[in-house]
């Protein structure tokens, strides 16, 4: 059986990557075709380091998480000294001091009143049980029915399966489940009158019948970074209100200064029901997420009644090291002007790839907060692609139609520069497909 093409950028793979060659299934990854993964011995700041000494500059985040950097000396001591006291408690029937200190932080940074943090281990399951809590509070308020959710065409909320019914339907990445995920409702966004017109209609169509919405606001990320406006974030949040429609905020892409605000709703002046964080939430350092509710969702679950608590309870929500590390990404925020470098990184994305407008296999350029996305008319063999950026030194993955940085937010000019030219010299061989 063949398995894993050897990378032709790393003939010589260290002995414990031969070993495990047959063993370690990496994700959305064919493996009959795809060159086995860059073996990675460390990593510092934005560089990686290579088991041959090679160094890149990662201008991803290690899929949008690592925003501070990797190693920060001051996440780095606190997993630390959380490992070292109490590395794991279950939250059922106990508390501990992380996790409460972190509720009430990420309380203190939500608008309005969503103070009420239920922790999950991954973004997925921070929609899944985002979408459990608009469906039980129905139910907990008497009304019967409403178990059917609105999603957007060009959407992404994770891979589980609660989720990737809320996903594009055609997108491709979840087409092989189609027939056995649970039918929602499939809107366009409302980026015109006509398509405002017609969410209108759909949800007074449906109401009866809708526990929520999910949106990502103003960026939809594994969707093809597509970008829509705080008007348009405005029109969707209004139409919520009108049709009593709960408003479920994925920021599990857009949160925690990606876009410039520690809660990218702030941006449009918008109050979900729910929001969820992940991703950034450590730093990258963990795994952890959050659903976080308002005070009306709350409510509906405090009862006499035991089978109206919300029904969900991860083995490790709230880990103490997760919590500790989160604690710390926040002091950074505070400590370290992160806002006010992602504002830098957006002037940096919009004036260096720019250029990239006017080639012929380029269809759009766009940017907002610290993400930068060139989009073309087709990215040709991709594996080509991601190895020739790892020859200019960087690491970048190019997905869809889509070349894109979304790089940690501590990056320097030097290294964004290093990282927008390898994308616009990329990006300048292409041929146009249209």
């Amino acid at each position: 059986m063949t398995v894993s093409p050897v990378n032709p950028l790393f003939p010589n793979m260290p002995d414990w990557q031969k070993q495990a060659t047959e063993n370690l299934w990496p994700p959305y990854t064919q493996m009959r075709t795809t060159p086995i993964g860059l073996p990675v011995t460390e990593a510092e700041g934005v560089r990686i380091k290579l088991a041959d000494g090679r160094i890149l500059i990662d201008g991803v985040s290690s899929w949008w998480s690592v925003c501070h950097g990797y190693r920060h000396p001051h996440i780095e001591q606190a997993v630390i000294s959380q490992l070292q006291k109490l590395p794991h408690i279950m939250l059922g029937g106990y508390q501990h001091e992380p996790a409460a200190l972190l509720a009430r932080r990420l309380a203190d940074i939500c608008p309005g009143e969503l103070n009420h943090v239920f922790f999950t281990d991954s973004g997925s399951v921070a929609i899944e049980v985002g979408m459990k809590m608009a469906i039980q509070f129905w139910l907990n308020n008497g009304v019967k029915g409403r178990h059917k959710f609105i999603h957007f065409r060009g959407g992404y909320h994770g891979d589980t399966f609660a989720t990737m019914a809320v996903c594009d339907p055609e997108e491709g990445m979840h087409s092989h489940f189609s027939g056995v995920l649970t039918p929602q409702i499939l809107a366009e966004l409302p980026v015109n009158d006509e398509f405002y017109e017609l969410l209108d209609k759909q949800m007074a169509s449906h109401a009866y019948e809708v526990a929520g919405l999910l949106i990502e606001p103003l960026v939809q990320g594994a969707g093809g970074m597509v970008f829509h406006s705080e008007e348009v974030l405005k029109k969707v949040a209004a139409l919520c209100k009108k049709h009593d429609i709960l408003l479920i905020a994925d920021e599990i892409m857009t949160g925690l200064g990606r876009l410039g605000e520690m809660v990218a709703c702030q941006r449009a002046d918008v109050i979900p029901d729910i929001i969820t964080f992940s991703k950034t939430l450590t730093g990258g350092t963990v795994p952890l997420a959050a659903t976080i509710a308002s005070r009306r969702i709350f409510e509906a679950f405090l009862d006499d009644d035991p089978s109206k608590a919300l029904m969900h309870g991860p083995t490790f929500m709230g880990n103490p090291i997760g919590c500790a590390a989160a604690l710390a990404s926040l002091d950074l925020f505070e400590q370290e002007p992160r806002l006010n470098q992602v504002k830098a990184i957006e002037k940096q994305l919009t004036k260096e790839l720019e250029p990239a407008r006017e080639f012929a296999g380029v269809k759009d350029v766009r940017v907002c907060g610290s993400i930068g996305v060139i989009e073309t008319t087709g990215l040709g063999d991709v594996n080509l692609l991601k190895q020739r950026f790892v020859e200019e030194g960087v690491w970048i993955r190019p997905f869809g139609n889509i070349i894109y940085t979304i790089p940690p937010y501590i990056i320097g000019e030097d290294d964004l520069t290093k990282v927008t030219s390898a994308m616009v010299n990329l990006s300048r061989d292409l041929k146009s497909n249209t």
